[in-house]
């Protein structure tokens, strides 16, 4: 049996056509994935398995950028953010972080719970981590109390992207030792990211959005550096030992149960992106992204985020005029076009929605969700100009990166 009412049900079964996903994670899992997850478990203690476990770990390696090790936990990519913490700091330990959104703030949280005396940078929500202000701020802790710079690369909440490579820059004119910690959660795979080359010493992950997977997968890839604080800090950990893991990980296997059919779709899913190719897969999501900020400027709103240099490649946050609520013209959306958008959150709820334009997403699939949001828009009765998604085709009918080189400049010169 269907799960929900005989109400729900009905309207399921007369709707036609696919449904669009079109919120920034989950995204849609491809076919090519699915089919690769559609197998027999296997003993996880197995030849077989040890084999399937190292190819994986190459694999995410490559996606990740970097010759150390990947650690691969069942568990959301909250639960790879407490990986993270618990491998590398003690309680009491000092941390910088960026108030960039919902994300961020969570990610602060967590680390209050977890014991760390957290120093927040103040945001609007509208932009990425301010390199200058870390700089500053890392320079005049000259006893080096702080032990740790955590930053979301990709702000899912505002669609903001921070300047990672700005950010190191930052932290080695300060001269500062502190640990660099990244979350890519939302930008793993959709936006380029090079933990080896930009010197990240924990990167944070999980497999739900630009990975094409369902939920299930946390990452963390981390430097020499950080395993070496793993081998010294005291806060506790079982379940999210690195050590406990890295040992049976030689070998392919794990210390506990693995999610052996999400590791083959992971499989799959490494396969999909080498076979585009990384630099052509970001490309297309700049593309994606800026056809997607053209349609939001025809129609007379405003993008969240007001960084040229940081806009997001994975999604755009889209702010509703004054007197109107987003979470109505969702609803819309969703009835009339069965499409679903992403809510604002936290201090945005109402505010703003979001477009996902991530994973196997592309030209005809956003053309099509963007006619859902132009179509919203009108039936919501909110105050929009026409000729969205005339702009956005016209960005698209263009070979281009989509600003990809222009945000690397920036990124370069910041």
């Amino acid at each position: 049996m269907h799960g929900g009412t005989a109400a729900e049900r009905a309207r399921s079964m007369a709707r036609s056509g696919q449904h669009f996903l079109q919120i920034p994670g989950p995204s849609p899992v491809p076919e090519r994935v699915l089919q690769a997850m559609d197998r027999q478990v296997i003993d996880h203690r197995g030849p077989e398995f040890g084999r399937l476990g190292r190819e994986v770990m190459d694999g995410c390696r490559s996606i990740f950028r970097t010759a150390g090790p990947v650690v691969i936990y069942p568990s959301s990519g909250t639960g790879a953010w407490e990986a993270a913490i618990v491998n590398t700091l003690s309680p009491g330990d000092r941390v910088l972080m960026a108030e960039t959104g919902q994300f961020a703030t969570l990610w602060r949280q967590m680390a209050a719970r977890l014991g760390l005396e957290v120093e927040f940078i103040p945001g609007d929500w509208r932009r990425g981590a301010p390199p200058d202000v870390i700089e500053a701020t890392l320079a005049s802790d000259r006893s080096h109390a702080i032990k740790a710079v955590m930053v979301v690369h990709n702000e899912t909440s505002t669609g903001a992207l921070s300047r990672v490579p700005a950010i190191r820059r930052a932290i080695d004119a300060a001269g500062h030792p502190a640990l660099f910690m990244v979350d890519t959660i939302s930008s793993l795979g959709s936006a380029d990211y090079r933990h080896d080359e930009w010197q990240v010493d924990v990167t944070i992950a999980c497999s739900q959005k630009g990975l094409m997977l369902p939920p299930g997968l946390g990452f963390n890839a981390m430097s020499e550096k950080a395993l070496a604080a793993s081998r010294t800090n005291r806060m506790p950990r079982s379940y999210w030992d690195w050590a406990e893991m890295l040992k049976p990980n030689a070998n392919g296997f794990f210390p506990y149960t693995p999610a052996t059919t999400l590791l083959y779709g992971m499989r799959e899913a490494i396969a999909i992106l080498h076979e585009e190719g990384l630099d052509a897969v970001f490309a297309r999501h700049h593309h994606l992204a800026a056809a997607t900020r053209a349609a939001v400027g025809a129609w007379g709103l405003e993008v969240l985020c007001q960084e040229e240099a940081e806009h997001s490649p994975v999604l755009t946050a889209v702010m509703m005029p004054p007197g109107h609520d987003a979470d109505h013209l969702r609803k819309v959306v969703l009835e009339s076009c069965d499409m679903s958008l992403g809510a604002g959150l936290g201090k945005l709820a109402g505010k703003v929605f979001r477009i996902g334009h991530l994973g196997a997403c592309n030209s005809l699939v956003l053309a099509g969700a963007l006619s859902g949001v132009e179509m919203g828009l009108a039936r919501a009765g909110v105050p929009h100009r026409a000729g969205g998604v005339a702009a956005a085709l016209a960005v698209l009918a263009e070979p281009g990166d989509g600003g990809l080189r222009t945000q690397e400049r920036h990124g370069k010169a910041a």
